[in-house]
């Protein structure tokens, strides 16, 4: 093959193996079979002349040569796409998928319908949700954007504050009803808590009351689950108290079905922040969903948005 022959397909695909480091993965990704995939590394490594992966039976990883070759590639991608959404923008179009990775729960009850607002306003972007409570890589899974609630590691990722989401106790009035509504924190201890199990320290309830004094409470509890929306089916079947986002909640506070307890004395806010790959911060819809987000997030119950130049 020529040594110019070097297409664009055969780059992407390139870079999404040496960011995945598995040739499946990348051919379920790209919806083609691997033997695609395999056809599309040989093809680019005969075209520039030197072998960019190295391949054993568990994982495929960069060669020296690769390393230097892939980071030319992600700026040269990068460059293309660019220059796409610049010719689109010219007739006031944007255009392409935005991929967006979000806490489960508050996707599924808000952001979903922030995606759907979105898209009505730009109709011609797609959109790629992935819902998830697990730290992924953004890089490697080829997401844009990620939304977060909690405390972050050390990133290389662009980080945008979006505010605190507050949170408050809250139960079913049948369980109050058969087990009694605390009157203060220690007494807590007595009642069945359903925690969360992916959350460290759950078994300790930090409350700060209305003169800003804290409070440390054992919760223990039969029930412990890793999502939230489990949380909420637990308390709406009257299963004990927990400690919950007001996001989650409101609507069922609103109704009666749930009661809040205790509201001098809240769990400490949770900190909400969007992640944005920076490679792919520069790119048109992007910056649009960045903003359109940016924007609409302070809607949401419980969502206290940070202030500007915080």
């Amino acid at each position: 093959m020529d040594r110019l022959d070097v297409s664009l397909e055969r780059m992407r695909t390139f870079v999404r193996v040496a960011e995945r480091g598995s040739l499946s993965a990348v051919a379920r990704e790209l919806g083609v079979g691997q033997s695609t995939v395999t056809r599309h590394l040989q093809e680019l490594e005969e075209a520039v002349g030197v072998p960019l992966l190295s391949r054993t039976t568990r994982r495929v990883t960069m060669t020296d040569e690769g390393s230097r070759y892939y980071a030319n590639s992600v700026q040269i991608l990068r460059l293309v796409e660019q220059a796409g959404d610049e010719a689109r923008g010219t007739r006031g179009a944007p255009a392409g998928t935005i991929r967006i990775s979000c806490t489960a729960a508050f996707g599924i009850l808000h952001v979903t319908r922030l995606i759907f607002a979105f898209q009505d306003r730009y109709p011609d972007i797609q959109v790629d949700l992935s819902l998830t409570d697990e730290r992924i890589d953004l890089v490697r899974e080829g997401v844009d954007v990620a939304l977060r609630l909690g405390p972050l590691i050390d990133s290389s990722l662009k980080l945008r504050s979006l505010g605190q989401s507050r949170r408050l106790l809250v139960a079913a009035p049948d369980y109050l009803s058969a087990r009694g509504t605390p009157a203060v924190p220690q007494e807590l201890s007595g009642h069945e808590g359903i925690r969360m199990s992916n959350i460290a320290g759950s078994d300790t309830l930090a409350l700060q009351g209305p003169g800003g004094e804290h409070h440390a409470v054992p919760f223990g509890g039969r029930f412990r689950v890793n999502h939230g929306l489990a949380v909420r089916e637990a308390l709406i079947a009257g299963r004990g108290i927990a400690p919950a986002h007001q996001w989650l909640v409101d609507d069922l506070l609103a109704t009666g079905r749930l009661m809040a307890i205790l509201p001098d004395h809240s769990p400490p806010p949770v900190a909400l922040s969007m992640l944005i790959v920076p490679e792919r911060a520069g790119i048109a819809r992007v910056r649009l969903l960045v903003d359109f987000l940016t924007e609409q997030i302070g809607g949401i119950p419980g969502i206290e948005q940070s202030r500007p130049g915080r």
